[in-house]
């Protein structure tokens, strides 16, 4: 049985708390480019406010890419194969995206 946090000391505690502290970072990170992108959306304060969505999405798929996946740390090799598939992934979704609004 695992022992409650309350049980550990305060060496794991640390551990702990340095451990999570990238992973909750990102995930509050992502919430409030969610939240910023919603906003947009919703309220359309210009004309072209699609721009400023496409980046903050720009950055959520960095955030994603970099941290999440922890590309960041792998071989230049396989940051440029992960960033290609991404890359790929946003053709796909366009030509999509241009087959559905020109019908």
């Amino acid at each position: 049985m695992r022992t409650p946090l309350a049980a550990l000391s305060a060496d794991d505690r640390a551990l702990l708390r340095k451990r999570l502290r990238t992973p909750v970072l990102t995930v509050l990170a992502l919430l409030a480019l969610l939240a910023v992108n919603v906003t947009l959306g919703a309220t359309l304060p210009f004309a072209q406010v699609w721009i400023v969505e496409f980046l903050v999405v720009a950055v959520m798929v960095a955030l994603i890419l970099l941290v999440s996946m922890e590309v960041i740390h792998e071989p230049p090799l396989i940051r440029l194969f992960a960033g290609l598939g991404f890359f790929w992934v946003a053709i796909m979704v366009g030509m999509t995206l241009t087959d559905y609004l020109a019908r």
